[in-house]
């Protein structure tokens, strides 16, 4: 008789087995070319108007967009454009949407039919971050919303082409690292089990908003400001379990996400990034929020994007990410960094140039990037004073 397995045996297997699965689960291979999404935020009061930013973003070639709405000047703006729309059921509706099916088919007739198939629409976030809020009966109410709107878009035959989600923050995870041991929080696994199993039983992706900026901002000392920054030529992070190798901290959150729904069973569904970003511009206590540092994350992401990269788990599955975001919004709340993470200001002047060159002709609707096919010149980064001892580390160093 075979000897009983130690827990650390156990666990070992568990996790091989599991990386097993994950990997033979990889089977999405996404076309080169594959354009960057940009999240278009609207709360300002001197932004461009729609059609402009329509222009903008024709002009750049971006091919995918996520806003926090269904305004009808922004939804009628994009018709004919062929740029790929996610659009946004606000918090506030979503317990009247899961409490009836009548509502959900009025949100859909109302605010989507009207505009498709000429307004390309293919993903609707039922709520923003809503695991994560302290609202427990929004939180319950968030899958049968999802699942009533999905049954509405099915009668209006437009389910096939619209994907039913929500956008989640990074908190769901109780664990995410290394990512070999991402885990839902105690709270947000009971209410991962239905989410999960809706999006399987509809092959609609995950969506996550991933800021390692927060990482870093929290704890310069110990986070690798060029393992935050994505620098694909840093040396990174190797995961003792899976002895994958990670130069990018927002690719490890996000196959972090991936074992973590593997863990409840669902491990072939697809992480996408609905927001990531980093501030130009911060407060006196937001380390990091930098020009220099804003421009190299967001550059070092178009360039792991327009090389179709995907995770160290699924390297064949271009991973998709919605930069956040297009505009600096001046009427944001909260700290200085909020309104700062705009690649352009609403002015239409860059905040800074991250390669992204304006096209004159916009039949195509993938992102161009003018990029040297050189390595970036590598600037020293600012020491960092530790609050943990007296001891002054290099940031992004080590």
């Amino acid at each position: 008789m075979a000897p009983f397995a130690t827990p650390m045996r156990s666990a070992s297997l568990q996790l091989s087995a599991l990386l097993c699965i994950l990997l033979c689960s990889e089977v999405w291979v996404l076309q080169c070319g594959a354009a960057i999404g940009i999240n278009y935020g609207q709360v300002g009061n001197n932004l461009p108007t729609p059609a402009q930013v329509v222009s903008l973003l024709s002009s750049l070639r971006v091919g995918k967009v996520r806003i926090y709405d269904v305004n009808p000047q922004v939804l009628a703006a994009f018709a004919g454009t062929g740029i790929e729309l996610i659009v946004t059921v606000p918090n506030d509706l979503v317990q009247p949407m899961a409490a009836s099916a009548g509502q959900a088919m009025q949100w859909a007739t109302a605010n989507i039919k009207p505009y498709f198939p000429a307004t390309r629409v293919t993903g609707i976030a039922v709520g923003n971050e809503v695991f994560t809020d302290d609202d427990e009966a929004l939180k319950a109410s968030l899958v049968p919303a999802m699942r009533n709107l999905h049954a509405a878009l099915a009668q209006l035959g437009m389910d096939g082409y619209v994907h039913v989600s929500t956008a989640s923050s990074l908190g769901v995870l109780a664990n995410s690292y290394p990512p070999s041991q991402g885990a839902f929080t105690p709270e947000c696994a009971p209410l991962m089990l239905p989410f999960l199993r809706f999006l399987a039983e509809t092959n609609a992706p995950f969506w996550i908003n991933a800021y390692p900026y927060f990482a870093y901002k929290a704890d310069p000392c110990s986070v690798s400001l060029s393992y935050a920054l994505s620098d694909p030529y840093h040396v990174g992070a190797v995961d003792p379990y899976t002895h994958l190798q990670y130069t990018s901290m927002l690719y490890a959150q996000v196959d972090a996400v991936t074992f973590a729904a593997a863990r409840l069973g669902y491990g072939g569904i697809p992480v996408f990034v609905s927001e990531t970003g980093w501030p130009s511009k911060g407060d006196a206590d937001e380390v990091g929020a930098t020009v220099e540092n804003a421009r190299a994350y967001n550059r070092n992401l178009l360039v792991r994007q327009v090389g179709n990269e995907g995770t160290p788990l699924r390297p064949r599955q271009r991973l998709e990410v919605y930069l956040f975001a297009l505009f600096n919004e001046d009427m944001k709340p909260g700290p200085t960094s909020e309104r700062n993470y705009g690649l352009y200001q609403p002015d239409g002047r860059m905040v800074y140039n991250v390669g992204l060159a304006q096209q004159q002709t916009t039949s195509a609707a993938s992102l161009s990037l003018a990029a040297s096919s050189a390595p970036p010149t590598r600037q020293r980064q600012p020491r960092v004073q530790c609050t943990c001892g007296s001891l002054l580390v290099q940031a992004g160093l080590y």
